[in-house]
């Protein structure tokens, strides 16, 4: 069977976007594989389905599978390119996307997608860790860096603070923290250094997917642990490998507002 995609990316985190609103798409974890194999296949981080909503306060219901072929919550560079088709084919100013975890709402400013990420997790459970330890310091000792911060945004995120990213050897230390013992649906892993209270370079090993260009949740991850440690204030630019994005922890709701590009770069078929 023939199906279309468009391929899109957030700052280099890119995904092949399948509509199943009028004909549903079932994709095996296999197929997934398959098709985001760069040399043989599409290629991509993600692979998302845009499904009919299950409410009626909201305009579509996405399913988001890593390269892996594992089902994840949430992805907010996803959630931007697909916000940013929507908002064109429906001709509304703002839509309202519906995933596993959460139901979020984007607008376009200028060129650019804010979406609005809801409330983040803090608690132990939340996360979820394995046992309840305080998530501002996680006890993690790994490679000499240590004490990360977990946060659960749709999915969850360990944030380490660092001297330099770039000294860190993300290959090799992403795939230990994703699969620690207190992880036990594994766990999206940042560095992070804090350049100024407003400025934070950061990289990022995805479940699922290994390095990435860009995370949206882990940005925004980021930012939040930033704010929890002191370290910086609740609105933050995020330098990641592929470009920047703006982040705001609201202190009135304590959702968090991302704000990026979204760029389509071509639409075709496949079999699936």
């Amino acid at each position: 069977m023939t199906k279309t995609f468009i391929k899109m990316h957030g700052l280099g985190n890119d995904f092949a976007i399948f509509d199943g609103r009028q004909e549903k798409i079932q994709l095996t974890a296999e197929k997934i594989r398959d098709l985001a194999d760069r040399r043989t296949g599409i290629g991509f981080d993600q692979v998302v389905i845009i499904d009919p909503p299950k409410s009626s306060e909201t305009d579509v219901f996405l399913r988001i599978y890593n390269a892996d072929g594992g089902e994840v919550g949430a992805c907010g560079n996803a959630s931007r390119c697909v916000a940013k088709l929507l908002i064109a084919e429906l001709n509304k100013p703002e839509v309202t996307l519906e995933t596993v975890a959460a139901r979020l709402t984007a607008k376009m400013t200028g060129e650019k997608v804010v979406v609005d990420m809801d409330k983040v997790h803090l608690e132990w459970r939340e996360i979820p860790l394995s046992r309840k330890e305080k998530t501002t310091f996680l006890p993690i000792f790994e490679d000499g860096f240590s004490e990360p911060v977990a946060v659960n945004v749709g999915n969850p995120h360990a944030v380490f603070f660092v001297e330099d990213v770039s000294k860190v050897a993300l290959e090799t230390f992403g795939p230990k923290i994703e699969h620690h013992i207190l992880f036990p649906e594994r766990t999206n892993v940042e560095v992070a250094q804090v350049l100024s209270p407003t400025k934070i370079r950061m990289r990022v090993w995805e479940r699922g997917a290994g390095i990435t260009q860009a995370c949206g949740t882990g940005a925004c991850a980021v930012a939040v642990a930033g704010v929890r440690r002191g370290l910086t204030q609740r609105k933050a630019t995020i330098i990641l490998d592929g470009g920047t994005l703006d982040i705001e922890w609201r202190e009135s709701d304590s959702h968090v507002l991302m704000t990026g590009d979204a760029e389509e770069v071509y639409r075709g078929k496949v079999e699936v």
